[in-house]
């Protein structure tokens, strides 16, 4: 794929794999479109990226999972920004981990509306632009959760599941518009996953971890940048990426 002049669209970009994803495109003289919750931390990145890498960065600070605020920030764009050759759906997350009769209807709420939703609103927008550029690659981040399921993991599990099957049927619905779509579903990223997950709870969050070596978030950054940078005859269709010390949600190898 020619670099020049080509604009990645990443959401959740203001930390995590969003953020790895950022630095990496930028780095490689991608210019940029970042959305996330944080202006502050959007504002710092693109201040950042825009003076180490002298790209365009451009922010929109808006939450995915609020359709009037994606058709608006996005549908705004002026037009030479509306070409997108990457679109990077990583704005997801996890909150809870209560088994399914104790489970807070908030919590479902809150990971249906980012998780599935959120995606198929700008989805829905930048497909439509793409097709009208007759190319582009669309990167879902799903989870090992999305293969397997387990305790206590029920509603997030199921959003990543609905994840894995919309790879499919966009990669079908897409497929003679030129369009490449891409699932990523990475195992244990050591990001802010966990904390989000337990409402804030470092500590908790921390144990998850405890005992081997988890994923970086630069792991999976490259990995997307990989299957984004195959010539145009080839599509990852799924890549699943755990750390050494993972071979399932339940077999971990602990020191």
């Amino acid at each position: 794929m020619s670099i020049e002049n080509k604009i990645v669209l990443i959401t959740g970009a203001t930390s995590g794999i969003g953020e790895a994803c950022a630095e990496l495109y930028a780095s490689n003289n991608f210019d940029l479109i970042i959305t996330g919750r944080r202006e502050e931390k959007l504002n710092n990145l693109m201040l950042k990226l825009e003076k180490e890498f002298k790209v365009k960065v451009t922010t929109l600070c808006f939450d995915i999972s609020k359709k009037e605020d994606v058709e608006s920030h996005l549908n705004n764009l002026p037009s030479e920004l509306k070409k997108i050759a990457i679109l990077i759906n990583n704005a997801g997350l996890s909150q809870g981990l209560d088994s399914i009769q104790d489970g807070k209807l908030s919590d479902w709420d809150t990971m249906i509306d980012t998780n599935i939703k959120g995606l198929l609103y700008v989805s829905k927008i930048v497909s439509n632009w793409m097709i009208s550029e007759k190319s582009g690659h669309i990167i879902n981040i799903g989870s090992i959760a999305g293969k397997q399921v387990y305790a206590n993991g029920n509603v997030y599990c199921a959003t990543k599941h609905a994840v894995d099957a919309l790879n499919q049927s966009m990669r079908i619905d897409l497929l003679k518009f030129g369009i490449k779509v891409t699932g990523i579903n990475p195992g244990a990223v050591e990001t802010e996953f966990s904390e989000v997950r337990f409402h804030g709870d470092k500590d908790k969050a921390k144990k998850v971890y405890d005992g081997f070596e988890p994923l970086k978030a630069k792991d999976i950054a490259e990995t997307i940048y990989f299957a984004t940078s195959r010539p145009a005859h080839v599509n990852i269709n799924d890549l699943i990426i755990m750390p050494t010390a993972q071979a399932s949600p339940y077999y971990m190898e602990r020191n």
